[in-house]
């Protein structure tokens, strides 16, 4: 009788782990999702794309450097995919 709840204590123990590392992957990849959350800039000239100081209320650490890299095309804004880009990428990363 003694060796039949060891068994089944044994595999409860294999259940409970087996919950706890599926629980702990679950986090995990939540908290990378969260990471790469794409952050919301506000374009309050309404003309479509987003300028060095409309960037900068969001990315306080904003260099003209930076912006350069992010304005991959040059026009001297950022449209929502450039911004898009250069998140998912993390050069742009919210302080």
């Amino acid at each position: 009788m003694e060796s039949l709840f060891a068994a089944q204590s044994a595999m409860e123990h294999r259940h409970i782990m087996k919950n706890a590392i599926v629980t702990l992957g679950t986090v995990v990849a939540l908290t990378a999702g969260l990471a790469h959350a794409q952050v919301a800039v506000e374009d309050t000239d309404g003309n479509g794309s987003y300028s060095m100081e409309e960037l900068m209320v969001t990315y306080t650490d904003l260099t003209e450097d930076v912006f350069a890299e992010v304005d991959t095309d040059g026009d001297g804004a950022v449209s929502m995919d450039e911004l898009t880009a250069a998140q998912d990428a993390q050069i742009l990363v919210v302080n």
